[in-house]
């Protein structure tokens, strides 16, 4: 298997590599700071840079076209994640950060058209954030007590 990256992935590296420069970097210590005074409301910084990530199409790189993103296959977006994991706030300012992404992937391929009003169209404009949650099957903190099985012996 070749795994060269192809001239797209190059170009999409380049591009963000040159914002994370610009605008991610030098913003770290702005968003440390602004999490420390509260973290559970949205970063300003993040908010401010998401319109900009989005206008330099830099914007749900991980979906296929048809979903709203940039259509690289898995071995495109990788060397991509590697450069935005390279900051704590990155994932989350070109809308790419877990969970999200996971769900609306999900959404994106199985959802009902209400589901995808609902939920994707504002998780893909980066306007709310989602969750993923598991519960024991049956009201106990034990993994191994919620296990089915049939014993045959």
């Amino acid at each position: 298997m070749d795994f060269e990256f192809s001239a797209r992935t190059k170009d999409f590296e380049q591009r963000l590599r040159a914002f994370m420069d610009e605008h991610v970097y030098p913003n770290e210590s702005r968003f440390e700071q602004e999490i420390q005074r509260n973290r559970w409301q949205p970063s300003r910084v993040i908010e401010e840079l998401k319109p900009k990530a989005r206008a330099a199409g830099l914007w749900n790189l991980f979906l296929p076209n048809d979903a709203g993103g940039a259509g690289l296959t898995n071995l495109e977006y990788a060397p991509l994640c590697e450069t935005m994991g390279r900051s704590a706030m990155a994932p989350e300012i070109f809308n790419c950060s877990a969970p999200d992404t996971g769900n609306m992937e999900v959404l994106a391929r199985y959802g009902t058209p209400e589901q995808k009003e609902r939920w994707l169209k504002p998780l893909l404009a980066g306007e709310i954030r989602s969750c993923f949650a598991l519960r024991p099957m049956r009201r106990t903190s034990r993994p191994a007590s919620s296990a089915t099985g049939t014993n045959t012996s």
